[in-house]
């Protein structure tokens, strides 16, 4: 991308037509909204054409002819570059063009004007006030685990309190995971620094930490991250008691009676911290879900709330609109060490930094990582980003924060998580069930898959291409989040669909 992207990469509404969307007026490609058949005549923005091939719903076609090596603008950015000299009408995919994407860059501050600042009515929710003065949206206890070695532990444990405690808290629940033995250096740093994150979370009024006593990720060093009252964190070795399902029962039995006195109280929205993360992403996700979602992140961060974003490789092509809305030096350079840290993990295990998208993301319509990323950053809306957060960090700061983690779906969710978000807002145009310790609602592309999967999604942005605008939309959407802040469940609650993923980075001994 060049040096001087600078502005959004929605530069103004999109225009619906029957067939196609065309989001600026200099692109040379529009979306297919539907299955375009070849010979079908079409007039895009005044300019008529004809398919030269069948064109699947989201999927691209070009409006403008392009000569080979030519950028290719979608969201007015460049996508890539023309492998081929591409007519009016022609499909365009990974058969016609590629990315440009290489390695690290070199990046120059360049502050872009700060965006509007957008107004919204006082809103509340019921939530739990923490004693560290952070709000819960849910009243639990989470048990964590050490090590894998005592998962399964850990896992009855959590099946046997809810039995027993069932009705007098939120719930009870195992967040397992295989790792805490023969790691090394910053690898098992980070399952520490994620855990602990985890263990401080507003949404768990007690935790419950079962060590296993040989590990390498020590209970008592595991300990001291952990910044929590006494009587809400319980933990011990089971290499140490006599019994540790008798020994387990016992100290959630403990938390059961702290956590069940806590009741929610009229919070301001500006006491809600949100994830926001794309998964299973389509040709629709950067014209739908995804500008929504931003609606919501901003919302939230004007209102003087927390959003978080993560998913660094996929910020890659587009990592100069957040550079441009650092809020001072300092974070661009955070922006800029997480980026490049990122690709440089890439280069040292010998992949291209460009491995992306998946090829569930093809099939949806996209081509390119730059295409990919251009439609994944609008999640973070337009409001300046205001800290840069390494994996297992907590969020501190009011507005927009960016976080370092990987695409993969659990391992950024967790992190965002462990971040300190109590609600994940999760866009998807393929669909997934997958569901973390926060609610994670699912917010589909299109109207097809909140149709087709009513059980996993919880909200339909393929109605902003049917009609409805986006504001009116977010309106709902921001209903919705409020709602389930308050105690409503989301589908991947009613489902029991619940795990956090660890990233692991380093050596295995």
């Amino acid at each position: 991308m060049a040096d001087e992207v600078s502005c959004s990469p929605l530069a103004r509404d999109a225009e619906v037509a029957i067939d196609t969307l065309r989001v600026s007026p200099g692109d040379q490609v529009a979306t297919a909204m539907r299955d375009l058949p070849e010979g079908l005549q079409l007039t895009v923005d005044g300019i008529a054409l004809t398919l030269k091939n069948d064109i699947p719903k989201g999927h691209k076609l070009a409006v403008l002819p392009m000569s080979v090596g030519q950028p290719v603008l979608k969201f007015g950015f460049p996508i890539g570059k023309a492998l081929q000299d591409i007519e009016v009408g022609e499909h365009v995919h990974v058969h016609n063009i590629a990315t440009g994407l290489s390695g690290v860059e070199d990046y120059t501050y360049q502050p872009a004007p700060e965006a509007p600042h957008t107004t919204i009515p006082d809103q509340t929710f019921m939530g739990y006030r923490r004693p560290d003065g952070r709000v819960g949206i849910r009243n639990e206890i989470w048990i964590l685990c050490t090590v894998g070695c005592v998962a399964r532990t850990s896992e009855r444990l959590a099946k046997m309190a809810s039995e027993r405690f069932k009705g007098r808290i939120d719930g009870v629940y195992a967040l397992t995971h295989p790792l805490g033995c023969s790691q090394l250096g910053d690898d098992l740093s980070h399952t520490r620094s994620l855990l602990a994150s985890l263990a401080m979370h507003p949404n768990a009024g007690g935790v419950l930490i079962v060590g296993l006593g040989c590990e390498n990720n020590q209970l008592s060093n595991l300990l001291k991250e952990i910044e929590k009252p006494a009587d809400r964190l319980k933990y011990f070795a089971a290499q140490m008691v006599e019994d540790e399902t008798e020994t387990g029962l016992e100290a959630l039995e403990d938390l059961v009676a702290v956590v069940e006195k806590d009741r929610r109280e009229e919070c301001h929205v500006s006491d809600l911290a949100i994830g926001v993360k794309c998964g299973g992403s389509d040709g629709f996700s950067g014209l739908t879900a995804n500008p929504l979602v931003g609606r919501i992140a901003d919302r939230v961060a004007f209102a003087g709330g927390q959003s978080i974003m993560t998913e660094i490789p996929e910020i890659f092509g587009a990592e100069r609109i957040l550079m441009a809305r650092a809020k001072d030096e300092a974070v661009f350079n955070g922006v800029v060490d997480v980026v490049n840290d990122f690709k440089n993990y890439f280069l040292e295990h010998k992949q291209p930094v460009f491995e992306n998208p998946s090829p569930g993301n093809k099939a949806g319509g996209i081509t390119t990582l730059e295409e990919k990323s251009l439609g994944a950053v609008q999640k973070g809306g337009t409001s300046p980003l205001n800290e840069v957060l390494r994996y297992g960090e907590r969020a501190h700061e009011k507005g927009l924060s960016l976080l370092e983690a990987p695409g993969n779906d659990a391992v950024s969710s967790t992190a965002l998580t462990a971040a300190g978000a109590v609600i994940v807002l999760f866009t998807t145009g393929r669909g997934t069930p997958l569901g973390f310790p926060a609610p994670t609602l699912k917010i589909a592309s299109n109207s097809a898959l909140a149709a087709k999967k009513p059980h996993w999604i919880d909200f339909n942005a393929g109605q902003v291409v049917e009609g409805r605008s986006l504001d009116d939309t977010a309106d709902d959407l921001m209903k919705l989040i409020l709602a389930t802040a308050s105690g409503q469940p989301t589908c991947n609650e009613k489902n029991e669909e619940r795990e956090i993923a660890i990233w692991k980075n380093g050596v295995t001994l």
